[in-house]
């Protein structure tokens, strides 16, 4: 039986994603900060990857539990992440630091950790990234940050790694989330036109996100490599004009 660990794993993707791999008879290890498990993994870790980032006592204890818990990985999916929203001018210290720490420092952690066990099963890294990384809006300073940096972290880590681990990252345009319905609150015709400006004519659902992370971990001649795949529903091909 192969092995996937996904953190994140109580979000919408997170679960999505727990539940395809489930389904491909993969043993799936969930991580994430929150205790309210509802069973879309076969092992779930309580974890908070911004302590892991900051607090070295915490980081030390969570390594010793998941070096035992975790002796064999074939697929890390770093899919955490942390969204805090503000105008430059109000973007606070510790908003930017978590940012980071959760989106980018994080995921580069956890790859460092289980580098010996995914090299060991010729295994792979997707990570989860966002079309923020090159098409943003006002209020998104950190998070588009954070996520341009995962990008491109995925590239250098492909190149690095190579012959050894395959790197890769998919980043989702707007995706039927809490998060994403948390950033619509009180507009719910905003959220009507973003589905509508869409080519497909609708956003994203977290099973689509799910597919294509199956499909990258499954690949079978392993020639993706370093890529960065926008699963965007067309939306970054389309140029609006003021008055539509």
């Amino acid at each position: 039986m192969k092995n996937v660990l996904i953190t994140g794993v109580l979000g919408g993707i997170g679960s999505a994603i727990a539940r395809r791999f489930r389904e491909g008879r993969y043993y799936v290890y969930g991580l994430d900060k929150h205790e309210d498990y509802r069973g879309d993994c076969d092992r779930f870790i309580r974890f908070d990857l911004h302590e892991f980032v900051r607090n070295a006592e915490y980081r030390i204890r969570k390594t010793a539990e998941l070096d035992e818990l975790v002796p064999r990985l074939d697929v890390l999916i770093n899919n955490a992440a942390v969204q805090r929203l503000d105008h430059l001018e109000d973007v606070t210290l510790d908003d930017w630091h978590e940012t980071l720490n959760v989106n980018l420092t994080g995921p580069m952690l956890l790859c460092k950790l289980f580098l010996a066990r995914l090299e060991a099963r010729r295994g792979s890294i997707i990570n989860i990234g966002s079309i923020h990384h090159t098409l943003t809006k006002p209020r998104f300073v950190a998070y588009a940050t954070s996520k341009g940096a995962l990008v491109t972290l995925t590239k250098a880590m492909a190149v690095d790694l190579r012959g050894r681990v395959r790197v890769n990252c998919i980043s989702p345009a707007a995706v039927e989330t809490d998060m994403l319905r948390d950033g619509f609150k009180g507009q719910p015709h905003a959220l009507d036109e973003l589905r509508r400006i869409h080519p497909v004519q609708r956003i994203g659902t977290p099973e689509d996100v799910a597919r294509l992370a199956w499909f990258l971990a499954e690949e079978q001649e392993g020639f993706i490599h370093g890529a960065n795949i926008m699963l965007d529903g067309g939306i970054s091909s389309v140029l609006k004009d003021v008055d539509e």
